[in-house]
């Protein structure tokens, strides 16, 4: 018995690979004569090689073309701040949530605090993440009460200088409007998990 599973692995085996590896080369080819050229340099080309429709082996000329990337991939987190009035208000209350349930420990967070008496405000005076030690798993922005924090799409990071990889509040800060625009179903669903919550709190109110 051992000898035969030894003969498949070291005979049939290898041919089968072999095999596979010889029309995944013919597929390659197959494919851009079927397309005539129209999988490179344009939409629906590009739009064609991230569907499950592909086959066999494509290059993407990066920088010049990007491969779309689906609604749930996840970066480097930033925080939405919601515009109002020309002024942006960050939906962020320095809870410290995140901070906490972050495995690497690369978000600090500095609170604000009430002029006047000193005590601590809902509201962050600085907000940090170091993007060379966070892994993008992404639990802050799951457990966020607030839907303050997301993952990002823009995975073009690079930089010169290790500094400049310790983003602030400022660097972070990213419009509503960016977020519904990179993950429009899940933006959806929360608003309207949003808007049903506040018409239950004004029946609660109206009631009391």
């Amino acid at each position: 018995m051992s000898d035969q599973r030894d003969n498949y692995m070291f005979g049939l085996g290898v041919l089968k690979g072999l095999g596979l590896a010889f029309r995944h080369f013919l597929e390659t080819y197959l494919d851009d004569i079927r397309h005539w050229g129209k999988r490179y340099k344009s939409p629906e080309g590009i739009a064609y090689r991230a569907s499950k429709d592909v086959r066999g082996i494509f290059t993407v000329q990066y920088p010049d073309e990007k491969i779309p990337v689906p609604e749930e991939f996840r970066f480097v987190p930033f925080l939405i701040y919601e515009e109002k009035d020309g002024v942006n208000e960050y939906r962020c209350t320095s809870c410290g949530i995140c901070a906490k349930v972050c495995p690497p420990q690369c978000i600090w967070i500095v609170r604000a605090s009430d002029p006047n008496t000193g005590r601590p405000i809902p509201d962050p005076a600085d907000f940090y993440i170091d993007i060379d030690i966070c892994m993008n798993c992404g639990y802050c922005a799951e457990y966020c009460p607030f839907d303050a924090i997301k993952m990002d799409h823009n995975y073009e990071l690079a930089s010169y200088e290790r500094t400049h990889n310790v983003y602030d509040k400022t660097k972070l800060g990213k419009p509503v409007s960016y977020y519904a625009s990179i993950r429009p179903i899940n933006y959806q669903r929360e608003e309207t998990a949003r808007i049903e919550a506040e018409s239950q709190r004004a029946v609660r109110k109206s009631h009391a």
